[in-house]
């Protein structure tokens, strides 16, 4: 193999913003990711059940964990979806959905991606593109556990539940709005 016909790299990232659900359904439909997986980061408990992560008691945040192509869409891109589709002002909780395990947070899963995250949340900090102050925390990725199988691909497996037409679908279509020209061609 030649080193032109060599695949690109590929970079994982590590979003927690509310129901993992929501997050999944939208990067689901981003150009250049590869794959999104539901599932529990940033908690004291060794492969924790969706029970015992929703019970609040474990520390775990649910999160999705996204392989990308950087070559067709960066990590930065990812980001600025990221801040769009949920409120990164409320702390421990997204709408109806309160606890820790709701919070808003980005797992860096690099050098690099730690300093995109926090350069970016300072330069909104001083943009004042929100009302209030951003409580995203970014940390290092810890142990990412994949969620139970019914949680992955919820959405499509579920879009006819009313949590999913009234919670997901609306961030599917604010994702489609503002960023059509990031959606997967065919999508």
């Amino acid at each position: 193999m030649t080193k032109s016909e060599t695949p690109a790299a590929r970079e994982t990232a590590i979003l927690a913003g509310g129901c993992f659900w929501c997050l999944e359904a939208v990067f689901k439909e981003v150009d250049g990711v590869e794959s999104v997986t539901s599932g529990y980061i940033g908690g004291r408990v060794e492969a924790p059940t969706y029970r015992q992560v929703c019970d609040g008691g474990t520390g775990h945040a649910e999160a999705v964990q996204i392989v990308f192509d950087p070559a067709v869409v960066s990590y930065r891109d990812l980001l600025d979806i990221f801040f769009v589709i949920h409120d990164p002002t409320s702390l421990n909780r997204q709408g109806n959905d309160i606890g820790t395990q709701y919070r808003s947070a980005i797992f860096a899963t690099s050098d690099d991606q730690l300093h995109t995250a926090l350069d970016l949340i300072e330069h909104m900090g001083e943009a004042r593109l929100y009302p209030s102050a951003i409580v995203t925390k970014v940390e290092r990725a810890a142990t990412f556990w994949p969620a139970e199988d019914g949680h992955q691909d919820y959405y499509a497996n579920n879009s006819d539940q009313p949590y999913c037409q009234y919670i997901v679908a609306p961030k599917i279509s604010k994702f489609r709005e503002k960023f059509a020209n990031r959606r997967k061609r065919g999508g």
